[in-house]
């Protein structure tokens, strides 16, 4: 079992919250302390979206919008078991 930080459960709303609105630009992984997988969503949202038309940005906020449903529909303490404690970054 995980230890429960008091700031774990409004980290999984805000991150979920974060990832169905802003979830194209990673902000969902810079919440949760995933700063390279952050980059790498931002990276692709707007150098690859600038060459694609924006077709790059609209896959990473449906993939945005995936984690977001996925993080909120997870318990308080399976969340912290999956992103804090095993580390789970993508999905």
């Amino acid at each position: 079992m995980a230890n429960l930080n008091p700031s774990h459960p409004n980290k999984q709303l805000l991150a979920g919250y974060c990832a169905i609105l802003f979830g194209g630009f990673g902000v969902h992984k810079f919440i949760l302390g995933y700063n390279p997988e952050g980059f790498i969503m931002l990276a692709i949202s707007i150098v690859a979206g600038s060459f694609t038309y924006g077709i790059a940005l609209i896959v990473m906020q449906l993939i945005g919008l995936i984690e977001g449903m996925i993080y909120l529909n997870k318990s308080s303490e399976e969340f912290v078991n999956t992103y804090f404690v095993n580390k789970q970054t993508w999905f």
